[in-house]
């Protein structure tokens, strides 16, 4: 699987919110030292990353997926802020997602659908979220107190989920390859 291209399956955001979440990110960025921060292009709430995936695997996904067209739209609140790993020293600072029950059936249906196309099933509890930064870049400073720089509450209608290719060394990274239109 070596050299074949990476693939994740995300929900987009609207314009309005991307560019609210790089506003925040120029906060941020004052603030501490990460070494990555997704281009607002970028920014998007993950339902499965796929890793590498050959040609075959993408058509038998991509029909797979069409399956999502039956589901209905839905409203999530994203808000809160958050991080993962070492409270001191997180590996990624994030803008939290509403963990509703039509969220977690959209992520556990994508997840089901992939696995019967041959990807693996994810093991870990689907912990929604939109990735503003990460991998910390020093070892000597901790964790700031964040409380001054909170993320405002926001209403997104999920009303597609797409699939992503990765192009490592492109600014934006990601690409739109398929989109499937939810009622």
């Amino acid at each position: 699987m070596a050299g074949l291209p990476h693939y994740f399956i995300a929900v987009p955001l609207p314009q309005e919110l991307k560019q609210y979440l790089s506003e925040k990110q120029q906060q941020f960025k004052q603030i501490v030292p990460y070494k990555q921060w997704p281009h607002p292009e970028d920014v998007h709430i993950t339902l499965k990353f796929l890793g590498p995936v050959s040609p075959g695997q993408l058509d038998q996904l991509n029909v797979k997926l069409e399956k999502l067209t039956d589901l209905h739209s839905f409203r999530v609140r994203t808000g809160s802020l958050g991080t993962f790993g070492k409270s001191t020293q997180p590996r990624v600072l994030w803008a939290g997602v509403e963990k509703t029950e039509a969220l977690s059936k959209l992520q556990q249906l994508v997840d089901q659908l992939a696995n019967d196309s041959g990807f693996e099933q994810e093991k870990r509890t689907y912990s929604p979220h939109i990735t503003l930064a990460k991998k910390w870049n020093n070892r000597d400073e901790n964790f700031p107190e964040l409380q001054d720089t909170c993320i405002d509450a926001y209403h997104l209608t999920v009303n597609e989920v797409v699939i992503y290719r990765i192009f490592p060394q492109s600014i934006p990274k990601y690409k739109k390859i398929a989109v499937y239109q939810l009622k």
